[in-house]
């Protein structure tokens, strides 16, 4: 069994005590930052001691040590980008005109259906890599391109292809009801995919199906049906919601027991203590909101709440391509008054909750599966210094998957 040590942290991420599925914001300064080393052993946190004969050393003096981040909203696999229709949001244009017009998801859907399986899974495995040197040690993958019954289940089929090729691991999303088709309402879409779930399922590995609740795609009625769907079939309810209008989505959602809801732009403060009282988490995406120039939502209440706080990149090729989650961090700390350590707490346990991962990963446990990052300075310093990748180092299930070429010298074997 090899062995990685990482001695001499001037901070070591520790929880306010182990076996937490997860910890709301009010109390994230309860976290410890203690002087410590950690030893992995195979896959494993094996201690929280130092060792110079471990089969890899790093040297951490002056470094924190903190858990991988889990990227818990991505749109991962895609195909191409949509930098033209951020030239015309610059000028002016609406996200809804966009879309009605006939860009948006359906122009990611046509750009998928024109690429091979091939072309899809190579861009995918590039940005996981980009991700991966930006500390994501697991993440999301959704489908929600396919906009008929087979692209759904061409999309989730290629997800399955894609955990098989990258280093991370990964979880996937039946976004089953983010756009309308052409040639359906709302009301036939759903239809359609209640039809097509138990070929979707069989075509990958499906946790958790997702919708979108907006002027231009689906209703709160339409939620309610994608939340017994995924009880009769016993996956996660997700859902995008409150991104540009205020639909009350929220306490629709929450009476679902929904995992998360995401965006949450235009939450109304009347709805704040509801969903902080609930074990649903709230998934704020601050780099559609900074892209997009959306209203910023009410994240400093949310945490003062008590709130499941949430960040994700939300990894997209329309409102937010950006797959750094250094980044999404350094936007959350500024636009909603977080501390490192809300934003931290956000970015790791948190977000494996929502993905079913924080009893095994999410935060530095011995026991717990080594997904491990080494910063090149303190938490503190990864919003601070915006836009600069902190991480010198990744580990990924024990093994050392990333290390950042000025880091080098520091590892020995």
């Amino acid at each position: 069994m090899s062995a990685v040590a990482i001695n001499g942290a001037a901070q070591l991420l520790r929880p306010p005590e182990d076996g937490l599925p997860y910890l709301r914001h009010d109390r994230a300064g309860e976290q410890r930052l203690d002087a410590g080393s950690l030893l992995i052993e195979g896959e494993t946190i094996a201690g929280l001691q130092a060792s110079g004969s471990a089969d890899v050393r790093i040297d951490a003096t002056g470094c924190a040590v903190i858990p991988g981040f889990v990227d818990c909203h991505t749109h991962v696999p895609f195909a191409g980008w949509r930098e033209r229709e951020y030239e015309r949001k610059l000028a002016g244009e609406s996200y809804e005109s966009i879309s009605r017009a006939g860009g948006g998801i359906r122009s990611s859907a046509r750009s998928l259906a024109e690429s091979s399986d091939e072309q899809v899974l190579e861009q995918s495995q590039t940005l996981a890599a980009e991700m991966l040197a930006h500390g994501t040690t697991a993440f999301e993958c959704k489908s929600g391109y396919g906009l008929s019954p087979e692209g759904e289940v061409r999309s989730v089929a290629l997800a399955k292809a894609l955990a098989g090729q990258v280093t991370q691991r990964t979880r996937s999303t039946g976004l089953l009801a983010h756009a309308i088709p052409e040639g359906y309402d709302r009301s036939s879409w759903m239809d359609e995919v209640e039809r097509m779930l138990p070929d979707v399922l069989v075509a990958g590995d499906v946790s958790a199906l997702d919708i979108y609740v907006e002027t231009v795609a689906f209703t709160n009625d339409d939620l309610r049906r994608m939340g017994r769907l995924a009880s009769a079939h016993s996956l996660d309810l997700r859902a995008h919601v409150e991104q540009f209008s205020a639909n009350h989505s929220v306490p629709v959602a929450v009476d679902l027991g929904a995992r998360s809801v995401d965006h949450l732009s235009c939450l109304p403060g009347d709805e704040v203590p509801g969903l902080a009282a609930s074990e649903t988490a709230a998934v704020l995406l601050p780099g559609a909101e900074f892209l997009g120039r959306e209203q910023i939502p009410p994240g400093r209440e949310l945490a003062d709440a008590g709130a499941i706080g949430v960040l994700a990149t939300d990894l997209n090729p329309g409102t937010s391509p950006v797959l750094s989650m250094p980044v999404i961090i350094g936007l959350a700390v500024r636009h909603y008054r977080w501390s490192a350590l809300e934003a931290v707490l956000a970015s790791t346990l948190n977000a494996a909750w929502v993905l079913r991962m924080s009893q095994d990963t999410g935060s530095l446990e011995p026991g717990k599966r080594a997904d491990v990052l080494v910063l090149d300075g303190p938490i503190e310093r990864i919003g601070y210094r915006f836009g600069r990748n902190p991480v010198a180092a990744a580990i990924v299930g024990g093994s050392l998957a990333h290390v950042r070429a000025d880091f080098a010298g520091r590892v020995s074997r």
